[in-house]
């Protein structure tokens, strides 16, 4: 898959509510009650990016969960990472 030109990525980001663009990847931290919480969600992560065959990185902070998103094997954001983005926010 090719990555996406800047045009493309701003496209992109506008149908992504939430996410942002960080150095080549695109990023969100999602807020929740507790650190019990911030693991379920994470554990639903999991399942879907086993199921899309593309895996973000997670870093946790007790309630804060930060996701980033890129294509390392094509060297920047492709299609792939969008699609994963939203359907994380989906679940």
């Amino acid at each position: 898959m090719s990555p996406l030109g800047d045009g493309e990525v701003t496209t992109e980001l506008a149908r992504t509510p939430g996410w942002k663009r960080s150095g080549p990847a695109i990023e969100r931290t999602y807020r929740f009650e507790d650190f019990k919480e911030a693991m379920i969600f994470v554990n639903r992560v999991a399942w879907l990016a086993e199921r899309a065959g593309h895996h973000p990185d997670v870093a946790i902070h007790y309630n804060e969960v930060t996701l980033s998103v890129w294509t390392h094997s094509d060297g920047g954001l492709t299609q792939k990472d969008f699609a994963l983005a939203r359907s994380i926010d989906r679940s």
